[in-house]
């Protein structure tokens, strides 16, 4: 019984060896196919080339992004851009980090940013 040691009628030795044990046989699952993973570097000139990355991501990329031209530019793009990758990651269940001041990676779902 399961619940020997809780109703207080423990268990000896024998016991444990007069019951068969069940296994049950797994198939061996192997992944023959290999995957390249792509890590792609984009940068943020402007607002509009936050498409080019959200496709780069959508295509399971990992892609860092220079965010340097667009800060010097216009911090109110930058902050638009940035939002509109991270609904992007959150749709795709992926990960976004910022590395540097003027970097951030962004990951598809199978990657993850070690913090």
């Amino acid at each position: 019984m399961a619940l020997n040691w809780l109703l207080g009628t423990p268990k000896t030795s024998r016991d444990y060896d007069s019951e068969d044990d069940e296994y049950v046989e797994l198939d061996a699952i192997t992944d023959d196919g290999e995957r390249n993973v792509k890590i792609r570097v984009a940068t943020l000139n402007e607002f509009g080339d936050v498409e080019r990355v959200q496709t780069l991501l959508r295509e399971n990329n990992i892609v860092w992004v220079k965010i340097k031209p667009l800060k010097d530019k216009d911090m109110t793009d930058l902050k638009r851009a940035i939002d509109r990758l991270k609904k992007t990651i959150s749709a795709i269940n992926g990960d976004i980090a910022g590395i540097d001041e003027d970097w951030i990676v962004a990951c598809p779902s199978f990657a993850r940013v070690h913090r």
